[in-house]
């Protein structure tokens, strides 16, 4: 059976961060924009009442199917144990390349909220707009993949005029 890796995973915070990742779902339905992904999280429902091992179980389906980590880091992100340093740990295991998106907007790894799984590892880092975004979506898979052949790791994040390019 040849398995398809196409879809964009986002980890977040669902607590505390989801209006981000709704607002993301958002961009790519507004017909104004060319904003797209293909979502992982459209492949099942994870039901609220479900184990830890069930939602575990369901999350490594969907990343099966991933062709790009993205992980919206927030305030409390670096703290979160159960799942998303699971998630990270799973894209790591996987070589599934990483976009690291931080909510305050800053450009290249904030070191005081990235967690430390990811400090070290080959991901690049962007503020939360939506076409710098969009361009690492689009980009960012072939550079890492270069990296990884080059044996480089650690933060990587994109020059002013990139986002001068983009209008940001």
């Amino acid at each position: 059976m040849i398995t398809y890796t196409n879809k964009t995973y986002v980890a977040f915070d669902a607590d505390a961060d989801i209006r981000y990742y709704r607002l993301m779902q958002a961009w790519k339905k507004n017909d104004n924009t060319s904003f797209n992904f293909y979502d992982a999280h459209d492949l099942n429902n994870l039901m609220s009442y479900s184990s830890e091992e069930t939602i575990k179980t369901k999350l490594a389906e969907r990343l099966r199917n991933t062709k790009v980590f993205i992980l919206l880091v927030g305030d409390s992100t670096k703290n979160l144990y159960k799942f998303v340093r699971w998630e990270i740990e799973q894209a790591l295991k996987r070589n599934i390349p990483i976009i690291v998106v931080n909510l305050n907007g800053r450009r290249s790894m904030d070191s005081n909220l990235c967690p430390a799984i990811l400090r070290d590892e080959l991901a690049i880092h962007v503020g939360f707009q939506q076409k710098i975004i969009e361009y690492a979506i689009d980009n960012w898979e072939t550079s890492d993949i270069s990296y990884k052949n080059a044996n480089k790791t650690g933060a990587y994040y994109y020059k002013d005029s990139v986002y001068q390019q983009l209008g940001l």
